[in-house]
């Protein structure tokens, strides 16, 4: 049995799985129940491995293992499969979960805290910089720095950019707002975003854009993350943007900003 690499990529991906277990199991698929041996053989797996590998699917629910000699395994419906590693894998989380909120009560968070407060205290600020490789890396760092704000948050971006902040950093905002921070959003307002304009309401000051095309946040004139690419030409993996803690470069491009603001309306 021939199974094409894209399809055992996808099994894998899907179901978290290794090779040998995707191997495996598409070769049961196709034939039902089969013997350890057959499977081997059909997929192509050492059979030193096999018995290992079967036994492994068979504790995360893909396969039974059918009793009498020579043991063969059955197939488990391929839907069934899907509603119990669902069922597994929210269990898993919902157990890290626990495990990290407990951490928030314990002696190790104070001691990582400790640890973290010495370590930046040697750090030349100059050195506080980074790249952000990804869209979800770029925006659990905006995250960051939002939930850290104390005065001002500023924020130029795209069509799509305000879209995307107003879903994924609106929880935070709202937060920094009721701290007394005050937050400015400059964007292209359209047809399309223009619903979350009143949905910011009370936490923001959103103002039409179409003069500066670029995306930048800065916060509390200290920090700054500013956007390398084009949001419309690269895909969310390979957005990039760039960290600096530098008041001087931030209140510079804060300065920028406040300029372009009171050209909007």
């Amino acid at each position: 049995m021939i199974v094409k690499e894209e399809l055992l990529a996808q099994l894998r991906r899907y179901f978290d799985l290794n090779l040998y277990e995707v191997k495996l199991w598409s070769a049961l698929l196709s034939r039902g129940v089969s013997t350890a041996g057959e499977l081997s053989d059909i997929a192509d797996v050492p059979r030193s491995r096999s018995y290992d590998v079967l036994e492994s699917l068979e504790k995360k629910g893909f396969v039974v293992m059918k009793t009498g000699k020579p043991i063969k395994y059955i197939a488990i419906p391929p839907s069934e499969v899907v509603d119990r590693v669902k069922k597994n894998m929210h269990m898993i989380a919902q157990t890290k979960i626990k495990r990290l909120d407990s951490i928030k009560t314990s002696p190790l968070l104070v001691e990582l805290e400790q640890l973290h407060t010495t370590g930046i205290s040697l750090v030349d600020p100059s050195e506080m910089t980074g790249t952000l490789k990804g869209r979800h890396n770029l925006y659990n760092h905006l995250d960051f720095l939002i939930k850290g704000a104390k005065k001002s948050v500023n924020i130029i971006t795209t069509e799509k950019g305000f879209m995307r902040k107003a879903e994924g950093l609106k929880a935070s905002l709202e937060k920094a707002k009721k701290r007394g921070v005050k937050i400015k959003i400059a964007a292209p307002i359209t047809k399309e975003n223009k619903h979350l304009t009143k949905e910011l309401k009370g936490i923001a000051d959103v103002k039409h854009n179409s003069k500066l095309d670029t995306r930048f946040v800065t916060v509390d004139s200290k920090d700054l993350v500013f956007m390398t690419m084009n949001d419309g030409e690269v895909h969310p993996s390979y957005d990039l943007g760039v960290w600096v803690k530098t008041p001087y470069f931030a209140s510079s491009m804060d300065s920028m900003f406040n300029t372009t603001w009171g050209n909007l309306k």
